[in-house]
């Protein structure tokens, strides 16, 4: 539920903590009592490895994050699931048995680990869902506007098919996870864009977002439809994306139709710009994971100004309302904002999209 207006325009990011002065916060203890002093620990519970941006973005911004925030006295205790339930039901139980002070919980199934969720509440372990909304007593929650994003792959979508198109005009739809609460979310504002303007041939919800899995899925679906009456394609991420990119290449298909993606891979990027995909959406992680570093250490500490003001829209969940959130936001990517985007934020350098066989691809969009 989405109960305020975002906007789609990406900022420039810096890693120093000055966005908190643009939310009304600071920084300084006068907020409240501190329940803790900088000597806390936070747990960090990730869902999986396949998408880069969790060991390359999120974990190491959390960690920097705490510790500039707590003089480098607080500590992160790091797990990663790799898409197992079962293993990240362990990791939080651990996690409450070691007494940690706040986890920020990055759910691979969201239903299933409510639970556990109820077990840290008993512990009196504040639990912030982090880009998944998790199931059970949670105390805040932060992740981009996952209505947004579908809206905005529907859109482009629908733009990079132009005039001709009507209702006949077949798509492939390869959403995400069931077990993943926000490829639900993803779907439903894609839907909204697509519904009524085009066919869809097909739709898979893709187990474990996996590239393999959206791959299978569309090589049955060339084989249905054929490969020609496949106008375009929308996966709900880079990595399906890439999967599905695979199928039509071994179908034959060099000229690829429009492509949607998520997460702003470099490999969906440098696919970007040779025509292979058509768009990905970029999600500032560095600006969801400092933010989220922010809200635990604000929780821990008793910081009950700082920590509302970070959390001043509401979200509901299958088991709770009126949840305490942040929504981030989000921005279409494409050949046109390369630059703007995940090379001003420092997410990527021109020379690592643009090395090899990518320098001419750059050159030929004026990407310098």
């Amino acid at each position: 539920m989405r109960r305020i207006a975002i906007c789609v325009a990406a900022s420039s990011l810096t890693l120093s903590l000055s966005a908190c002065g643009a939310l009304g916060v600071t920084g300084d203890s006068a907020d409240a009592s501190p329940t803790k002093g900088d000597d806390i620990t936070v747990g960090l519970l990730l869902p999986e490895k396949a998408n880069t941006r969790y060991d390359k973005f999120d974990h190491p911004i959390v960690r920097a994050t705490v510790a500039e925030l707590t003089e480098n006295k607080g500590e992160v205790v790091y797990s990663n699931a790799d898409a197992s339930a079962a293993t990240q039901t362990n990791q939080m139980q651990k996690m409450i048995d070691d007494r940690v002070d706040v986890i920020l919980l990055d759910a691979v199934d969201a239903e299933s680990i409510a639970g556990t969720v109820e077990k840290a509440k008993e512990a009196g372990i504040p639990v912030i869902a982090y880009d998944r909304l998790a199931q059970g007593p949670i105390d805040a929650y932060i992740s981009f506007d996952n209505e947004l994003v579908g809206e905005v792959q529907g859109r482009s979508l629908m733009a990079a098919l132009g005039g001709d198109v009507d209702t006949s005009t077949k798509i492939v739809m390869m959403n995400g996870s069931p077990t993943d609460p926000n490829a639900a979310q993803f779907k439903s504002g894609a839907l909204s864009e697509l519904n009524g303007q085009v066919t869809i041939a097909a739709t898979h919800d893709v187990k474990d977002w996996k590239p393999e899995n959206a791959q299978e899925h569309m090589t049955q679906d060339i084989a249905k439809i054929g490969v020609d009456n496949i106008a375009a394609v929308y996966a709900a991420n880079d990595g399906m994306a890439g999967g599905v990119i695979k199928a039509l290449k071994a179908a034959g298909v060099t000229d690829m139709p429009p492509i949607t993606g998520q997460d702003a891979e470099l490999d969906a990027v440098q696919r970007i710009i040779t025509g292979e995909q058509y768009m990905s959406v970029y999600k500032s992680y560095p600006e969801e994971a400092q933010a989220a570093a922010e809200m635990a250490v604000a929780k821990v500490q008793g910081k009950d100004i700082k920590f509302d003001s970070l959390t001043a829209d509401r979200v509901d969940s299958p088991t709770h309302k009126d949840i305490p959130a942040q929504l981030v936001p989000v921005v279409a990517l494409t050949t046109e904002n390369i630059s703007e985007t995940v090379v001003n934020d420092g997410i990527y350098k021109l020379s690592e999209i643009c090395a090899g066989k990518y320098k001419a691809a750059c050159e030929a969009i004026d990407l310098k």
